[in-house]
């Protein structure tokens, strides 16, 4: 494989955005769009992914950084463009950090989130295969945008680009645009680089003008053409994102589908491209499923549900209006209506969670079952235990979070108060209305407020 680096640019605010937030960092579904083009590029194994930030620079980093894992992160570099004086400046101001870089470099932009692997492998084979200088995409639209046009000589061949706005009417005409994804040979980039000059309209640094300056230094310079313009498409203004958005669900569900899910309305069903989903589960209308989400086959997910980072295992329900977050059933377990699971709260398997109840930070034990208006936090729950209505774990003194220990078989009866640091012994009872304060003996029946033991459950 051939040695690649990724130059990511992404320190423009985006003034058609209508925001005080930095374009890169508006959402796509659920993640910043410097999240989606990350990802793409992490896929190609680069040695090195240079992210050029300027606007926002602090918050872009950390959006970027948090779109990775720590060993990704490691490739990470960024670089700050204080003034955005065109794409050209941008690569420049990034030279210094690449300059012990190797191989060839890729030019990507964080507002374009829908560029597909296939095409930067195709784009990096070309570049390679013909050993050129510099290999760009090009695509033709009948309608041309603000995009650079491609001027050739009358045997067809590459001659220079020149921006929209510094075109003749004539040139104008001109249907072959340049999107602006390159690959370049490093040494000759750098080279290229000193020559440019802000000579143009726009007084700014066009990185345009490269290829042009490579053929004039004897080097070979590819225009490659593209046929899904629509792919390789940027997103100006909030009404192309929600398009692009609604283009993006549209392709997910369609694979989903194709995979063997059933999606009962995909017009009003949200599935991030990074959701995985088995075979022969169905998705009901009004679900949102976001983030990197893995749900099992043969599930149930029902409507107006909203997953955000779960792992579901096969057979699994999540019943109407559940929010689950970061959060696990292992398999054959039933939630909801109306139950919230966040914080890494975990359920074995043919554990339940009924109506309005809410998991936090929690284990489960199998066949678990709290069916009704209750709150768990930070408890580690044994199996086949059965957790009345209204009960509440106490877990907070005022200053810090304490545990809640219930083991195997308890059953606690309805509006137990446990007031957390406790623990229930293995087959206990607690009467309803209990509170609890200390720890409850193993196969012990306690009541009353304080609870204190009423009898031996095996004498």
């Amino acid at each position: 494989m051939p040695t690649i680096n990724v130059l990511i640019l992404a320190a423009g605010l985006g003034t058609r955005m209508k925001s005080d937030q930095a374009k890169v960092l508006h959402k796509l579904g659920s993640r910043p769009l410097i999240d989606h083009i990350l990802r793409t590029a992490l896929k190609l194994h680069p040695e090195k992914i240079f992210v050029v930030v300027g606007h926002q620079a602090e918050k872009v980093e950390e959006a970027a950084r948090a779109a990775v894992d720590a060993a990704a992160a490691e490739k990470l570099s960024f670089v700050l463009q204080k003034e955005q004086r065109g794409t050209g400046h941008a690569v420049i101001c990034a030279a210094e950090a690449m300059k012990q870089s190797r191989g060839s470099l890729l030019i990507l932009y964080g507002d374009t989130p829908l560029v597909r692997l296939e095409t930067l492998r195709k784009l990096i084979a070309e570049h390679e295969r013909g050993k050129h200088a510099a290999t760009f995409l090009t695509i033709r639209l009948s309608d041309p945008p603000a995009y650079g046009r491609i001027i050739r000589d009358p045997q067809g061949n590459f001659l220079k680009i020149i921006e929209e706005r510094d075109c003749t009417s004539e040139q104008r005409r001109i249907n072959e645009l340049n999107p602006g994804f390159y690959c370049f040979d490093i040494p000759a980039l750098f080279s290229a680089l000193k020559k440019l000059e802000p000579a143009n309209a726009q007084k700014e640094y066009y990185l345009t003008d490269v290829p042009e300056h490579m053929l004039a230094e004897g080097h070979s310079v590819m225009a490659l053409y593209h046929e899904n313009a629509e792919e390789l498409d940027g997103i100006n203004t909030r009404a192309e994102l929600a398009e692009m958005w609604k283009r993006l669900r549209h392709e997910t569900i369609d694979r989903l589908m194709e995979s063997g899910v059933t999606i009962v309305d995909p017009d009003s069903t949200y599935i991030d491209d990074t959701v995985t989903i088995g075979r022969d589960t169905i998705i009901h209308p009004q679900v949102i499923l976001e983030g990197d989400s893995r749900i099992g086959s043969n599930c149930q997910i029902n409507s107006w549900s909203h997953l955000t980072n779960v792992e579901i295992g096969d057979e699994c329900q999540v019943l109407n209006s559940c929010v689950m977050v970061n959060s696990k059933l292992t398999a054959r377990n039933s939630i909801g209506p109306f139950a919230h699971l966040r914080m890494q709260t975990e359920l074995a398997e043919e554990a339940v969670v009924g109506n309005f109840v809410e998991v936090k930070k929690s284990k489960l034990g199998r066949k678990t079952k709290s069916m009704h208006l209750t709150y768990l936090g930070d408890a580690t729950i044994g199996d086949r235990v059965n957790i009345g209505a209204a009960t509440v774990t106490c877990n907070y003194d005022g200053k810090q979070k304490h545990q809640t220990i219930i083991e195997d078989d308890v059953k606690i009866g309805s509006d137990t108060m446990l007031v957390a640091p406790v623990r229930v012994g293995r087959g206990a009872v607690s009467g309803a209305g209990s509170v609890i304060i200390e720890d409850v003996p193993p196969d012990t029946l306690v009541a009353g407020v304080p609870a204190k033991v009423k009898k031996k459950l095996k004498e």
